[in-house]
């Protein structure tokens, strides 16, 4: 397109591109944009370097004219968008890219795999959190998803509200809290459980979580505190008819006098599940493939969409396609959260210039201006302002938004 574009000599065009979904996955009352602040960071990195130019001349994929403007290609437009953490619904228009149609559409690719992936995974993990009830989660998914997309559910997790993440790469980059407990090989390695269990309590202390269900969950159980003594942190379950095992568990351990043990289950677990155990003594939560693979919906839907741009004479034209099914809105948007009595009751988005006194709360935040990155939205700092905002968004909802069960969106998307 760019190659194309400049052919035709309409590369340099002012332009304005929207990113937003037609639809939520089927059953889900609202999405959570996570990713922008990784995203912010990877466009303020994103170069075309001499091995990626000199493959594209070699493939002939573009022409010289086009190599050369990639050799000198920084984005110096301005994006804004929805803050990280915040919800959004069918037509939202979560992030708006404003500059030349070159500057903005060689961004696509990198902003739609970097949002639908990581709100894909905040969306699920929002769920799971309103699922838990105030129990604390870990994400537990690395192995069940690839190395650099690992990092990325677990920060989304986080801001979606998981209280801690087993991936240390996650922690390390984006400061999420990190935490860990042993696998069934430990206690395999060890020539019983007792003994591997004491070799974890030595190196970590009595604080730490033994994992109970290697053998026979009952004699796991009267081993560790055995072992570890009646302060001892935790238990980990990680199998059988969970809401069953886990009032056995708590029963056995208030009888051994390890009344402040928590239980901690893991187990193939998704928000459904989760909802079951609402019954159960269960102090904490481990989740894998559910949380990182969005619970059955990995990408969210997103599209990136041409709705603006100048003409000849410099004056701006909206553009929209007519596709059956597909159709967009043309022009520049303004998206307002309407509340009554703190609680969201629509999304009402202005095409243009409001005719109106704007009421409610304003979506839109600037993440980059002319080329210059706002630093408030990158980083740690990033990262838990985004968590404090999904949990203030979350609280706008209305209450039946938070049931599990099918239904239509939380609020209406409305076009003026």
């Amino acid at each position: 397109m760019l190659d194309a574009a400049m052919g035709s000599g309409r590369h340099e065009r002012q332009s304005v591109f929207e990113v937003f979904t037609r639809h939520l996955p089927p059953g889900r009352r609202y999405g959570v944009v996570a990713g922008t602040g990784r995203l912010i960071e990877l466009i303020e990195a994103f170069r075309f370097g001499e091995d990626e130019l000199a493959w594209l001349g070699e493939h002939a994929i573009v022409s010289p004219a086009a190599i050369e403007w990639l050799a000198d290609y920084r984005f110096r437009g301005t994006i804004t968008g929805y803050r990280e953490g915040e919800l959004y619904f069918p037509g939202s228009p979560l992030l708006r890219v404003d500059g030349t149609f070159a500057d903005a559409v060689i961004l696509e690719t990198l902003i739609l795999s970097v949002l639908n992936h990581d709100s894909a995974v905040a969306s699920a993990a929002s769920r799971m959190v309103s699922a838990a009830d105030g129990r604390p989660l870990s994400e537990m998914g690395s192995r069940r998803t690839d190395e650099r997309s690992a990092v990325a559910a677990a920060r989304a997790a986080y801001i979606a509200g998981f209280s801690a993440t087993s991936n240390l790469e996650a922690g390390r980059s984006w400061g999420i809290p990190t935490m860990g407990t042993a696998a069934h090989a430990f206690t395999l390695l060890h020539d019983s459980e007792e003994e591997a269990f004491a070799a974890q309590v030595a190196a970590l202390g009595p604080g730490t979580t033994l994992l109970v269900d290697t053998y026979d969950i009952a004699t796991g159980v009267e081993t560790a505190v055995r072992v570890a003594g009646t302060g001892l942190g935790a238990v980990r379950i990680d199998s059988g008819d969970l809401p069953v095992v886990v009032a056995a568990v708590r029963a056995q351990l208030d009888a051994l006098g390890a009344t402040g043990t928590r239980i901690t289950v893991t187990n193939d677990l998704d928000e459904f599940s989760i909802a079951a155990l609402r019954g159960a003594p269960v102090d904490a939560y481990g989740v894998g493939t559910s949380v990182v693979t969005g619970s059955g919906h990995p990408a969210a839907g997103m599209v990136f969409k041409l709705v603006a741009r100048t003409g000849d004479d410099g004056e701006w034209v909206p553009v929209a396609k007519h596709s059956t099914g597909k159709a967009t809105v043309g022009g520049r948007k303004l998206p307002v959260r309407r509340t009554r009595d703190g609680v969201a009751i629509e999304e009402t988005v202005f095409v243009d210039e409001p005719a109106e006194v704007i009421e409610g709360r304003l979506l839109d935040t600037t993440f980059i201006e002319d080329g210059a990155y706002a630093p408030e939205h990158l980083g740690t700092a990033g990262v838990e302002a985004a968590r404090a905002h999904h949990r203030a968004a979350i609280a706008e909802l209305p209450a039946d938004a938070l049931r599990l069960s099918r239904g239509e969106p939380a609020i209406p998307t409305v076009y003026v």
